[in-house]
């Protein structure tokens, strides 16, 4: 991957250019909101930040081509100004394409789709974990499982990771589900409240359970949807059912306690005692554990 040499600032070309000399190589959507501001920001305070144009092409073409400041750029000229202050720079085509999506991940807020986006573009471009991890200042494993939703189509649960309703954890655990209706199943059960983080692997085990057996084997019919509703019923049965099974090991148990008791009481009487030594159980097993009566 090609290397961006830094300038120092003794070595900063800036200038005024004109805005219509600059060209927009890869254009990008805006958000409105944020854009609106920007444009009231540099009508009232002037530019913060110059945009970065690239002159590598500028004889032939007569353009300075733009790395990047595309919404400061538009900001100008809606505003009607014909002259913008611009870092210029000569690179080739590969480390301007460079440039352009480092900056893209630097104004981008994290745990947003632009992010996730920004950061499989660079992946693509080929920027390897290590460096994104230098980049972001987050770990190789995040970046990996945000780059993964991305490429799985996943807008939903990067969107419930960008509004803060579910951590990344969360959305991971639901894109590994391999069948979509799982998926958009645990989605809509998360909206109604039946599942969150802490038990939505049980949960998918429900669901993938029922969706792969069903409840009717010899039935030739095709299966009804299944739904949050039936998603509740199951749950509640489960739930009893675990209920039940902990209450029959409870009643096992003291059983088992009551007769490890009375044998310990046969055990001191003497003719009990010579009745195992003369049938060869006179060494009782050894139990460990809360068993030790």
């Amino acid at each position: 991957m090609d290397k961006i040499t830094v300038r120092s600032m003794a070595q900063r070309d800036y200038r005024m250019i004109a805005v219509d000399e600059i060209q927009v190589v890869n254009s990008r959507n805006r958000e409105k909101k944020q854009f609106e501001e920007n444009v009231r920001s540099i009508d009232e305070v002037g530019l913060y930040k110059p945009i970065l144009v690239n002159k590598r092409n500028l004889k032939a073409t007569g353009k300075y081509e733009l790395i990047c400041g595309e919404g400061r750029l538009l900001a100008h000229i809606q505003l009607g100004k014909t002259h913008i202050k611009a870092d210029v720079w000569d690179v080739d085509e590969s480390q301007a394409q460079l440039m352009t999506l480092g900056e893209n991940i630097a104004r981008t807020p994290p745990q947003t789709i632009e992010f996730a986006r920004a950061l499989k573009e660079m992946h693509d471009y080929g920027v390897g974990w290590k460096e994104l991890c230098a980049i972001t200042g987050k770990s190789q494993p995040y970046i990996q499982d945000y780059v993964r939703l991305v490429e799985q189509g996943e807008e939903r649960l990067v969107k419930g990771v960008e509004d803060g309703v579910f951590p990344l954890t969360f959305a991971m655990s639901v894109s590994q589900s391999a069948d979509r209706s799982i998926q958009h199943l645990l989605m809509d059960a998360f909206d109604s409240g039946v599942v969150n983080s802490n038990n939505l692997g049980r949960v998918r085990r429900i669901i993938e359970d029922r969706l792969e057996k069903g409840k009717e084997l010899s039935s030739k019919k095709a299966p009804a949807p299944y739904t949050v509703e039936k998603l509740k019923t199951d749950i509640r049965t489960m739930t009893k059912q675990k209920e039940a099974f902990v209450f029959e090991a409870g009643q096992r148990e003291n059983r088992l306690m009551r007769i490890l008791v009375a044998l310990k009481d046969l055990r001191q009487d003497e003719g009990f005692a010579k009745l195992l030594a003369a049938e060869g159980l006179a060494n009782m097993p050894e139990l460990k554990g809360q068993y030790t009566v």
